[in-house]
């Protein structure tokens, strides 16, 4: 495939921008402009097509300019937008259907972005418990921000040491979250116990889908809620991920674990920017927005007509439709596919997935945590997924990184993703 285009735009974009993205994780080879969409398909600026499982790192789950949701969202603009006093109409029919669903979602709030409600939910855990630390796990993302932004993609040589994230961090927020490894429990009790008194909160992926796809072993979620428990700490999942796109109630409604505290975007609104925190009623109230609280609470493009709008046509899709039927069909479909291509060519892989997500590590056993993951051949991981760009199918180029199916998705696209797969291992190994 030329990229001439994309290649001239990319120039441009750098004079105006600094590396010429807009989100670090964006700056990859091959750089592409983008500049179309629809259904399963993505377009470059050299009218290159492209099956789409990369899905803007999840929050496709119907699909790119999905009808339905564009429809309901024009709707919404055609008769209101942003007040910043009050409240919409759409705002309360969100919250419903998030308490409807959610297990864990008596009350909820809008916010704009993962790493917005991340943060809402630990300020609110610490004002809750009084304490000042957290727990979370060696290679799970929870945003941009000093809270959470350590040990997340670390080098092999730093897993478990203070690997902070970005220059300009506090000290004390890094020195305050507390690492350990996912799938053990022992682990968690320690160092619980080597903090006591101190851990306000337990935060977690219950699937840690920012390093592909590890699952919890059975009793770990269960463990950790035990655990909080014990020790006066809030569980809080972070299913930015997870929620709607495993379940409508989120991973926990399939685990069974029911945490304190939520956070919920992504596949949420099919790609509008919305986010959400959501739990305990007596918890929530803790916000200001409540006359009383006293845990801030505010954002001007909170509960924005675009977003409320696009996440209750999204929602309500998954509620009439068999979504989550077709795209966990087509998951199991694209795993078993690949794990008779590589069991044909004596390739030694992992195919790891969920549902509708799925990746295949270049290892020869299935992974319990970051630390296994130094095992996966990188080289051949990120080559493999270069590779497949050049033949029109897009997987993020780039190491653990997770493929999603959308309701889009069809299963031809599946067996000609397949196809082309095994085209390209024949070449590779």
């Amino acid at each position: 495939m030329l990229n001439v285009k994309s290649q001239e735009l990319y120039k441009r974009a750098n004079e105006f921008t600094p590396g010429g993205v807009h989100t670090s994780i964006r700056n990859v080879e091959p750089h592409l402009i983008f500049t179309k969409s629809e259904g399963a398909y993505i377009y470059d600026a050299d009218d290159n097509r492209y099956i789409d499982y990369q899905s803007a790192f999840g929050p496709y789950i119907l699909g790119h300019n999905d009808p339905k949701v564009n429809g309901k969202v024009i709707e919404a603009l055609n008769r209101t937008d942003l007040y910043g006093v009050g409240t919409t109409d759409l705002e309360i029919q969100l919250a419903e259907k998030l308490n409807k669903h959610i297990p864990s979602a008596e009350q909820s709030l809008f916010c704009n972005s993962g790493s917005e409600a991340t943060y809402h939910a630990i300020r609110l855990s610490r004002a809750i418990t009084e304490k000042s630390k957290i727990i979370k796990f060696q290679g799970c993302y929870h945003g941009w921000h000093d809270y959470v932004a350590r040990n997340m993609l670390s080098s092999w040589d730093m897993i478990g040491k203070r690997d902070p994230g970005s220059a300009g961090m506090l000290d004390e927020a890094i020195d305050h979250t507390l690492v350990c490894r996912f799938n053990d429990l022992e682990d968690v009790e320690q160092t619980l116990e080597e903090n006591k008194g101190e851990v306000a909160a337990i935060i977690v992926e219950p699937i840690p889908h920012n390093i592909g796809c590890v699952l919890p072993e059975t009793g770990f979620l269960a463990g950790l809620r035990e655990l909080t428990n014990k020790y006066n700490a809030l569980l809080i999942f972070d299913e930015v991920i997870t929620g709607f796109r495993h379940d409508l109630g989120g991973f926990q409604k399939i685990a069974g674990v029911t945490p304190d505290l939520t956070t919920l975007g992504k596949a949420m609104a099919n790609g509008f920017p919305i986010a959400a925190v959501a739990g305990k009623k007596e918890y929530m109230e803790r916000y200001n927005t409540k006359p009383g609280g006293d845990v801030w609470f505010a954002g001007t493009y909170n509960g924005h007509a675009v977003g409320t709008a696009a996440s209750l046509a999204t929602i309500e899709v998954m509620e009439k439709e068999p979504v989550h039927e077709h795209i966990f069909g087509l998951g199991d479909r694209m795993r078993n596919g690949l794990e008779d291509i590589h069991n044909r060519l004596g390739i030694e892989t992992f195919v790891a997935g969920f549902g509708s997500v799925f990746t295949t590590y270049f290892m020869n056993f299935e992974p319990k945590n970051y630390d296994d993951l130094k095992e996966n051949n990188e080289k051949l991981y990120v080559q493999y997924r270069q590779e497949l760009i050049k033949r029109g199918i897009f997987k993020m180029p780039m190491n653990l990184k997770r493929n999603h199916i959308s309701y889009s998705h069809t299963q031809e696209q599946i067996d000609v993703t397949l196809e082309i797969a095994e085209s390209v291992l024949k070449k590779l190994v």
